[in-house]
């Protein structure tokens, strides 16, 4: 095979929604006040009965069921997150298990936060490129209101909690692209989950300017590196942090035919979920001709980032 491509999406999000005016009586806000520095409107919060592997096992069923496969054509599970509480067995055997997987999948997390789906997606294209896959199961989850501080009213307007999965299969024709992927170490504390019990913070400007400055010409490398000119873009996936930083940096890639994925309006940022989630919602949707290319680019914690552009199933 020379290549992989996605087959089907999946996502999930607890019934709970937080709203606005909910926040509002818990800590010094307002509707207005978050609509306008965040553009965000309403997240799901999970219960304590939903950890961070039962979110990922819902979308994983849901993508499972799109792409009409069993758990068992599954031989690698990856999960990308970073709010799972335990680190044995780890979310994927988790996921693995739920799923009732009778084979021998090999199932490994990834921790590369914001950007984890990403990473995640391009690892699963290079086991199945060099032959160690033929199928794999790749899942952005994170509950990030487990982590939140919500005293803080600079971040916990932001957060929410949710799962997005693809199928991703071997294919003669190449339908994921060329991955771009790095990080800037020396400012991987501008945004934090540390402590114990652990907690997430972030210096909020300072990855705002990194963002809307340095992410415009890595996003159109992306695109350059699979052969697509930004204006021939479908969809624009962007990692669903912050309105203020999508719109700006969606208008900067010059994708001026594209529909760009504003699922943070009523979803937060739900970290490694954000993009399997946003990408899920726009093909149930049919607003992703299928086959259209699509760019996915996710950046956060770690300062890192990791964007390709796909095919859409």
């Amino acid at each position: 095979m020379t290549g992989s491509r996605v087959v089907a999406l999946g996502h999930y999000q607890p019934a709970r929604v937080l709203t606005n005016e909910d926040l509002a009586a818990m800590v010094d806000t307002t509707d207005e006040w978050i609509r306008s520095r965040v553009g965000i409107k309403t997240r799901h919060i999970a219960g304590p009965d939903e950890p961070v592997d039962e979110l990922a096992f819902q979308a994983a069923g849901k993508a499972l069921a799109g792409a009409g496969l069993t758990p068992d054509d599954i031989d690698l599970v990856l999960v990308a997150t970073s709010t799972a509480i335990d680190r044995s067995p780890n979310t994927a055997a988790r996921v693995a298990a739920k799923l009732g997987m009778g084979g021998s999948p090999a199932v490994m997390d990834l921790n590369v936060v914001c950007s984890g789906f990403t990473h995640a997606l391009a690892t699963a294209d290079h086991a199945i490129r060099a032959g160690s896959a033929t199928r794999a199961l790749v899942i952005g989850a994170d509950k990030m209101a487990e982590i939140t501080d919500w005293s803080d009213r600079t971040t916990c307007v932001l957060t929410g909690d949710g799962a997005g999965a693809a199928v991703v299969e071997a294919s003669e024709e190449p339908g994921i692209g060329p991955v771009l992927w790095g990080s800037v170490p020396e400012m991987g504390n501008a945004v934090r989950i540390e402590g114990s019990p652990p907690v997430f913070a972030q210096e909020g400007q300072s990855v705002y300017r990194w963002t809307t400055s340095q992410l415009p010409p890595l996003a159109r490398k992306v695109c350059e590196k699979a052969g697509v000119l930004p204006e021939e873009l479908a969809a624009v996936v962007l990692h669903q942090a912050n309105l203020r930083i999508i719109e700006p940096l969606a208008a900067k890639i010059g994708a001026v035919n594209a529909v760009v994925a504003r699922d943070v309006v009523d979803s937060g940022n739900t970290s490694a979920a954000s993009i399997p989630m946003a990408l899920s919602k726009l093909v149930q949707r049919g607003e992703i001709p299928t086959g259209a290319p699509v760019l996915l680019f996710g950046f956060g914690g770690n300062l890192s980032y990791a964007g390709q552009v796909i095919h859409c199933p």
